[in-house]
């Protein structure tokens, strides 16, 4: 069943208004800063951004992860309305995509963070 918006944030769940790890405010910010700062979180959205998954897709493309994180952090980024569950794929919704557009100036600064350190540009080893 996909969530409206308009539930009761479960706790433990980030959501603005409401304390979340490292603040008291419920800014909707820091907010989005615990939700996204959970192990595994975006890479999660990484991978959805590249084309929807089953659980077992997703658990294969994102290595080591183990079933019950993955499964933890799926409901959290669902009950955050930036995934959706349909026909047994995740998928990001328009506000997930949303997000991941907005971390592309992110990921263009890690490249040439990368290019300054010596570091690999393309998520491999170095070189």
């Amino acid at each position: 069943m996909e969530e409206t918006g308009t539930e009761t944030p479960r706790p433990g769940r980030p959501a603005p208004g409401r304390p979340v790890r490292g603040s008291a405010s419920g800014r909707p910010v820091m907010a989005a800063l615990d939700l996204l700062g959970r192990r595994w979180a975006l890479r999660v959205l990484w991978e959805l951004s590249l084309a929807p998954a089953g659980f077992r897709e997703l658990q294969r493309r994102c290595e080591r992860m183990s079933s019950s994180v993955l499964s933890t952090r799926l409901d959290e980024l669902t009950g955050a309305r930036l995934l959706t569950r349909a026909d047994d794929e995740y998928r990001l919704t328009p506000l997930g995509a949303e997000l991941v557009e907005a971390l592309a100036p992110l990921e263009a600064w890690s490249g040439r963070w990368a290019r300054g350190t010596g570091g690999p540009t393309d998520g491999g080893p170095a070189a």
